[in-house]
């Protein structure tokens, strides 16, 4: 009779400290943090709006939240560009 056990080190748990995420990654999701948000609020507005016909209310923020969107992005494509030390 053969036994059942884990053959490989990727069938057990890993250990706490490597399911963490790193510094590095943690800096990533603090600058990216602007963006998320802003795309969460143009989905929330979007959303309201699925089963119904946007009112006037609706369209200006809509509008608005892509507005956000387009400015979040920009910023963070210029902050990258600045630490860089490159044009984008």
């Amino acid at each position: 009779m053969k036994s059942i056990a884990a053959l490989q080190a990727a069938v057990t748990a890993a250990a706490p400290s490597e399911r963490e995420p790193s510094d590095a990654e943690l800096d990533a999701i603090e600058t990216e943090t602007p963006l998320i948000l802003a795309e969460v609020a143009l989905l929330d507005a979007q959303i309201m709006t699925i089963d119904r016909t946007p009112t006037e209310l609706d369209e200006r923020r809509i509008r608005r939240a892509r507005r956000r969107v387009l400015a979040a992005r920009r910023d963070l494509i210029n902050r990258a560009a600045t630490v860089s030390g490159g044009a984008a």
